[in-house]
């Protein structure tokens, strides 16, 4: 076993790899770049190696300054992680050269499976079904485009060196294939270093489900069963769970016999994912009429592999470390079975409600569940941030994982729903109650999957609020009330309870909730009593007001309803969480505000902070609502800015390649 080895990136993966290897006895080493310098995984790892620059190009793409680093504190081996030169052929030669074991498959394999149009054209010759498309060298866009019109709309534009859902596009119809082209190339040149891609009918309605597969140097493969990835936004995983929900023991040994073939045609070594587009001609009544075709083998671990070790109760970095080792596989197939369900949810910074745009800012609040982090548990988060930590634009804009297991599915996905209600993350926009939500779907809990599910539950999904604006006011009345509570001493002026020997007292309040301005009035009672009234006329609602401290939250009663409310004040803006859903209020200092104004016409800003990759107008030009005006990058993804309105375009304020923060003005439009 090797007593020193470098992690070969960031965030929640090198956490991960760090702390299976400190069970083991390994010593690690850690790399940073500029904005990594005070990152978790630097702090859990023995040593750390500065590369460089905050972007990835200028560190943790440098596998130069990698190898450099592995050589100087003298570790054996490079663990890549994922993302980044985990599936990187002159990486991983580069370790060989240098007498670095590379802990993943060999170059050879990475080359083979790592390009999708060689790896589908093995796989043809292989006889594993495949779903029809274009594959081939010639990149001619002329050429793409007539092969596209032969497959049949709608396509799939995906870059032939792709993953994580980076570089790949829906095409509808032909008139809209060269833009969709250009923008899919334009991603894969700055995430993969190439912009060759590959066309596909785009199946719809299809399952997304992924074999995880493992080889030793002494020939033995394994599979560890599947994984359901169906629950998808921009081609990017949501929800994972496994077992596959209505998978026959009949497609299970079909698809796992499959992935091991492909493994064994590469002579693969370690983990690796096969991932297959599973058809349900019968519908979801009929899973045993569902048909497979091969997508693509990711030459490394996979994100979703916690749910694989909640399953089958192995270590999956821990068989990682033992197969680069040269020792053989923990486990034989006959010794690996299948003990209950997980489900893995992705909590990442974005706002789902704004097409899921990447969000940045500091964890003001980060807390989480009772839990057990970096091994199997019932309710297990694998994070690489902690309270206070900041989520750059840099990276890939994941927070945590949570992962649950239960005996049934149906237990897990009890636990998966209190797992995230107890989920507080304050400070930037997340996805917990959309992950909620998605949970709480009718698809979701039946197990009618497919790739299409986001958009076919929308309706349930986008812009909801679950706790309300009375009760939301209630408990940001509560938190202030005790708030001048514990400020309160022998005095008695400094009380603050209302008391008076005639009369009542009424203390007004005004809040913007959700983009809308309330008010609500407290008054005290003779007796001790509060009584909130929230809101004005027919729509008000009134009530007795009850609140007691619990625990970090407060046992709070107001108008028919018990609840336990937690509420983080950061400026104005309370944000709350209860066992139905969180939402945010505006408490609003009325003096504070006094001669505001806001006149936001004719003008187009960032939805967050990011580059300019280009301007699709000049100034002079006249555009029409819902024109492209720009493209941004932003997490290594793009996002098309459009025009709000028809107008004239004043003035481009920025140049392409320009770095800009959210709410930066990129260009002025005048009314057409």
């Amino acid at each position: 076993m090797f007593k020193k080895i470098l992690i070969a990136n960031r965030g929640e993966i090198a956490c991960r790899v760090a702390a299976t290897a400190k069970r083991m006895g390994v010593k690690t080493v850690a790399v940073y770049s500029d904005a990594d310098a005070n990152a978790k995984h630097v702090a859990v790892c023995e040593e750390a190696v500065h590369i460089g620059g905050s972007a990835p190009k200028d560190s943790y793409l440098r596998w130069e300054r990698i190898i450099e680093a592995a050589q100087a504190t003298g570790a054996q081996a490079i663990h890549p992680g994922y993302g980044f030169l985990s599936e990187n052929e002159e990486f991983a030669q580069a370790c060989a050269k240098a007498g670095l074991v590379f802990i993943g498959p060999p170059a050879s394999a990475i080359k083979a499976m790592g390009l999708k149009a060689e790896s589908k054209q093995l796989m043809e010759k292989a006889g594993v079904p495949l779903v029809p498309g274009y594959h081939g060298a010639d990149q001619d866009p002329g050429l793409l485009q007539r092969e596209a019109d032969r497959i049949g709309y709608p396509v799939l534009i995906k870059a032939s060196a792709g993953g994580g859902g980076k570089g790949m596009r829906v095409v509808e119809k032909s008139e809209d294939f060269a833009a969709a082209l250009a923008s899919c190339q334009r991603e894969a040149i700055n995430s993969f270093g190439m912009d060759a891609v590959l066309i596909e009918k785009y199946v719809q309605r299809p399952r997304h489900i992924e074999i995880q597969v493992f080889g030793d140097t002494l020939g033995n493969y394994v599979y560890l069963f599947e994984r359901d990835c169906s629950v998808q936004r921009r081609h990017q995983k949501v929800l994972e769970e496994a077992p596959a929900p209505g998978m026959t023991p009949e497609l299970r040994a079909r698809m796992g016999e499959a992935a091991v073939a492909a493994a064994r045609a590469v002579n693969y070594v370690g983990a690796g994912t096969v991932e297959f587009i599973v058809e349900q001609p019968g519908g979801y009544d009929a899973p045993e009429q569902m048909k497979f075709y091969f997508m693509e083998m990711n030459t490394r671990l996979q994100v979703e592999h916690p749910v694989t070790e909640a399953i089958t109760g192995q270590d999956l970095v821990e068989w990682q470390l033992r197969v680069a080792s040269g020792e053989p596989l923990p486990c034989m197939q006959d010794q690996l079975k299948i003990t209950g369900h997980a489900i893995e949810a992705r909590i990442c910074a974005e706002n789902p409600d704004n097409n899921f745009l990447p969000a940045t800012g500091a964890l003001q609040v980060y807390g989480l569940p009772e839990c057990v982090t970096f091994e199997r548990g019932a309710v297990r988060v694998d994070s690489g941030v902690r309270q206070g930590d900041a989520i750059s634009p840099f990276y890939d804009s994941m927070v945590a994982k949570l992962i649950v297991h239960g005996d049934t599915r149906e237990q897990a996905l009890a636990r998966l729903d209190e797992a995230l209600a107890q989920t507080h993350i304050v400070g930037l926009a997340t996805n917990v109650q959309f992950l909620r939500r998605v949970a709480h779907t009718e698809s979701f809990a039946k197990a009618n999957l497919d790739t299409a599910l986001i958009p076919r539950e929308e309706a349930v999904l986008f812009k909801q609020e679950s706790v309300g604006l009375p009760l939301a006011a209630a408990a940001a009345v509560a938190q202030t009330l005790l708030r001048e509570r514990a400020s309160e001493g022998a005095d008695p002026f400094s009380r603050r309870d209302g008391w008076r020997s005639h009369g009542l007292v009424e203390r007004r309040f005004e809040f913007d909730f959700d983009g809308v301005q309330a008010k609500a009035s407290l008054a005290y009672l003779h007796d001790g009593a509060l009584r909130l009234t929230v809101g004005e006329g027919a729509e008000a609602v009134a009530g007795l007001l009850v609140f007691a401290p619990a625990g970090r939250g407060i046992d709070l009663q107001y108008a028919g309803q018990r609840t336990l409310a937690t509420v983080y004040a950061l400026g104005e803006t309370d944000h709350v969480f209860t066992p139905q859903g969180a939402t945010q209020i505006v408490a609003i200092d009325l003096l504070a505000h006094a001669g505001e104004a806001q006149d936001e016409g004719g003008r187009l800003t960032a939805p967050m902070p990011g580059k300019v990759v280009s301007f699709a107008v000049q100034a002079g030009d006249k555009v029409s609502k819902g024109q492209a005006l720009a493209v941004m990058e932003a997490m290594k993804m793009e996002h098309t800015i459009a025009a709000p309105a028809d107008g004239v375009v004043a003035e481009l304020l920025y140049a392409p390649g320009d770095q800009v923060a959210e709410g930066a003005e990129l260009l002025k439009l005048t009314a057409a």
